[in-house]
């Protein structure tokens, strides 16, 4: 593709090769001379300028640094990001970082703040391995939830409680060691002072009150949020009949769920079995 046919409105990778191409063009450099001092080769310029290559945050950072434009090209690099996650959630993610109790319920996958390194990289290798997404698109979802979770780490840390379906525990991911790692993370989370985790019992059958992910919100004012999501679809709300009855129907399965006891005891008997 020539650069100069480039639409940058076409999307959000064109528009960042366009100002990628306008800032190098304003000091005067060609894409080997840049290249050069962000330690990539002119070729991997040409890419994203053109918008054939997704730049990434390490891209991103170093043309910032040897272009002295600040924050911008990461700041761009976050919106890309954020484009390829489905609608709601970066808003969603913004509150989350500021939220005082955080409520989540999961089916088949373990929540992306409890994933190990591990397991979430074999849930994404998987993805890249099916076509859904790209190897670079993988390595920045995988920092994104790092950053999530790293987000929690802070002075005063919200509750979190979480339930999550028999699924989520009884589906292997990535091996036995994946797993014995995954339950050892599980544990360590139910022992923390700030947290509830509990099961949600395939026995429960009929009176499961949600069959799809949520997560609930309550910030310091105590509003409440909330996002859900089907297989390609997500939705953002606050303050509404929908979130008080997703918050009704959580609280319910809470009441019918394993307690935290118990559903620590079915974790550690899932653990025996792995290595």
């Amino acid at each position: 593709m020539n650069l100069k046919d480039l639409n940058p409105d076409g999307s959000p990778q064109a528009a960042f090769g366009a100002k990628l191409r306008r800032s190098r063009e304003a000091h005067g450099w060609s894409q080997e001379e840049l290249g050069r001092r962000m330690d990539y080769s002119g070729t991997h310029v040409s890419a994203v300028e053109t918008g054939r290559k997704i730049p990434t945050l390490r891209f991103s950072r170093s043309a910032d640094q040897a272009l002295g434009t600040g924050d911008l090209f990461e700041r761009t690099w976050r919106e890309i990001r954020h484009g390829v996650l489905l609608e709601g959630f970066p808003e969603y993610v913004g509150y989350e970082g500021r939220a005082v109790e955080i409520r989540l319920y999961e089916i088949g996958i373990v929540p992306g703040l409890l994933q190990t390194p591990e397991y979430a990289r074999i849930l994404a290798q998987s993805a890249v391995e099916r076509g859904a997404i790209t190897p670079e698109l993988a390595e920045e979802r995988l920092a994104f939830l790092a950053e999530r979770q790293q987000s929690l780490e802070r002075p005063k840390p919200p509750m979190v409680f979480v339930v999550m379906d028999e699924s989520c525990v009884r589906r292997p991911v990535g091996g036995a060691k994946v797993m014995a790692a995954q339950f050892d993370r599980l544990m360590e989370f139910a022992r923390q002072p700030n947290t509830v985790l509990q099961v949600a019992p395939f026995a429960m059958g009929e009176r499961r009150t949600l069959d799809l992910p949520v997560n609930l919100l309550t910030m310091s004012d105590r509003s409440v949020c909330a996002y859900a999501e089907s297989q390609s679809r997500g939705h953002f709300d606050r303050e509404s009949t929908g979130v008080v009855t997703l918050l009704t129907a959580y609280h319910q399965l809470q009441a019918e769920a394993l307690s935290q006891a118990s559903s620590v005891a079915l974790i550690t008997e899932l653990r025996k079995g792995s290595p």
